[in-house]
């Protein structure tokens, strides 16, 4: 990675390196992109915008956020 680094990119700490998947919710307060995310996780297995949901999203978009889990797994199956 190029530039300067900064949060905890610069705290040295090592990127995941289990698979990972991540859903991305609208309303969350932190949107991060998908570029970073890679870069944090380079073994990145599933990444999606939802149209709905924020930071609880398990709470307000129960039925989404099971789809989102299922379809985070699938790549393992």
């Amino acid at each position: 990675m190029s530039g300067p680094r900064s949060g905890w990119f610069a705290s040295g700490v090592t990127p995941a390196s289990s698979a990972v998947a991540v859903t991305a919710f609208p309303d969350e307060v932190i949107q991060t992109p998908r570029s970073r995310t890679e870069r944090a996780y380079p073994n990145l297995i599933y990444y999606n915008k939802a149209g709905r949901g924020g930071h609880f999203a398990a709470w307000e978009q129960p039925q989404l956020f099971a789809e989102e889990v299922r379809a985070g797994f699938r790549p393992l199956r």
